[in-house]
């Protein structure tokens, strides 16, 4: 099994108490919703990446987006839907990301890239950006650190693995995979007080 198999493996044993012990979210998620609905509107479409016990879709969907639920997990996936809303069981490295409705407005990857291996980001970041309409939005956040490590904390009892990044890296390969004005920045405000970056980017434009 390779450490996404694991990880997989992990939140799907404990799918259930991952969602229960999920935190309210933190004040960063409210103002880039509210930033994102400022600069959209209403009715703009967001592709989620890894959407857990499902917290942040919900509170984009008060604020008037249209969410495309999606996690690489079963165990969430069936969460979800037991709770009446759609979502696709998905891997963003290897599935079809595309929609019949057309490009994206917004990529929102909370807590999720994370887990992506290293080499494997920027195919996954270029993924994304084809099917994000030039001027969407990439909305993100990883682990701030060096390397990578296998963590047993929180609820999820099972190791989970995690990859760490800086800002520099991150900055990087973001800005070679489709997407412009990078912009990586501090997270701290979390319940075990580690250090988080956020990331937003744009779509690029196409080619002629």
């Amino acid at each position: 099994m390779t450490s996404q198999d694991d990880t997989v493996r992990a939140y799907d044993l404990d799918a259930s108490a991952y969602a229960e012990a999920s935190p309210p979210e933190p004040v960063w998620v409210r103002a880039t919703i509210a930033e994102l609905l400022a600069e959209l509107g209403p009715g703009a479409r967001v592709l989620e990446i890894g959407s857990g016990g499902g917290r942040d879709a919900l509170l984009l969907e008060e604020s008037g987006f249209t969410v495309r639920r999606t996690d690489i997990t079963p165990g969430f996936v069936a969460l979800l839907r037991e709770q009446g809303h759609a979502c696709d069981l998905l891997d963003p490295l290897t599935d079809d990301l595309t929609s019949p409705e057309g490009p994206y407005d917004v990529v929102w990857a909370n807590a999720s890239l994370l887990h992506v291996a290293r080499p494997d980001l920027a195919t996954v970041l270029a993924r994304l950006a084809d099917v994000t309409r030039p001027g969407g939005f990439l909305c993100a956040s990883v682990k701030e650190g060096d390397g990578e490590g296998w963590s047993t904390h929180g609820s999820v009892s099972s190791p989970r693995h995690f990859t760490y990044w800086r800002d520099e890296p991150l900055r990087d390969v973001v800005g070679r995979s489709g997407w412009e004005h990078v912009n990586v920045h501090p997270l701290r405000a979390r319940a075990q007080q580690e250090s988080w970056l956020g990331v937003s980017a744009v779509r690029g434009r196409l080619d002629p």
